[in-house]
């Protein structure tokens, strides 16, 4: 009988120190926002659909396009290609989207992203005659720039057709086509299509 207590007893604790094993250990491992989950995985494709609803709502009001025409033409004394408003000697914005005298885009962006922890960047890409996008020679843009983004980023895109009538949004009253910006190799076989740029956004906890 009392063989057969020690047993139990001795069952007991074992299991005892399993659970308390467990238990530690699962203390141990935090978890974090950037934690690989299902949740982690709901919210990034939420900011991704946010984000893409951002350039649908900018895209259909026009302020989409104004965004990338608010610009210094390249030929500029100053800073060239650089986006109006940015602070001296610098081409993006790194604080926030570009300001109200470039269209809405940038104020929605400020308000849907300040004071949530969230950063994000801005690029513009323009399109090759392959259809690919390009990062040489002038072809990406950078009109945000608030870091590197964590593994966790999102990004979204919107394709916006730039005429060679669009003016620049300056005092210069420049066309997009006499400015020198967003260069398309295949520009020549469309027309009065100066380029075919895409916006891309990518979101990212901080």
């Amino acid at each position: 009988m009392n063989r057969g207590q020690a047993h139990t007893l001795e069952a007991f604790v074992a299991v005892l120190l399993l659970v308390s094993g467990i238990i530690f250990a699962l203390q141990a491992t935090a978890v974090t926002p950037l934690s690989a989950s299902t949740s982690n995985q709901q919210i990034e494709n939420q900011q991704r659909a946010i984000a893409a609803d951002i350039l649908a709502a900018a895209d259909s009001d026009g302020s989409l396009k104004e965004a990338t025409l608010c610009r210094y033409p390249a030929s500029h004394n100053e800073t060239p290609r650089q986006f109006v408003g940015t602070d001296e000697n610098q081409t993006s914005f790194v604080e926030g989207g570009p300001p109200s005298e470039c269209g809405g885009f940038g104020p929605l962006l400020n308000e849907t992203y300040d004071d949530r922890g969230i950063a994000y960047n801005v690029r513009v890409y323009t399109h090759l005659e392959s259809g690919g996008m390009d990062d040489v020679n002038g072809s990406l843009d950078h009109m945000v720039d608030m870091g590197s983004p964590t593994d966790n980023a999102v990004t979204a895109g919107r394709t916006v057709v730039l005429y060679e009538n669009d003016t620049l949004i300056t005092d210069d009253n420049v066309t997009v086509a006499e400015s020198g910006l967003y260069q398309d190799r295949s520009a020549t076989e469309r027309g009065q299509i100066h380029a075919v740029i895409e916006v891309e956004v990518t979101v990212w906890r901080m």
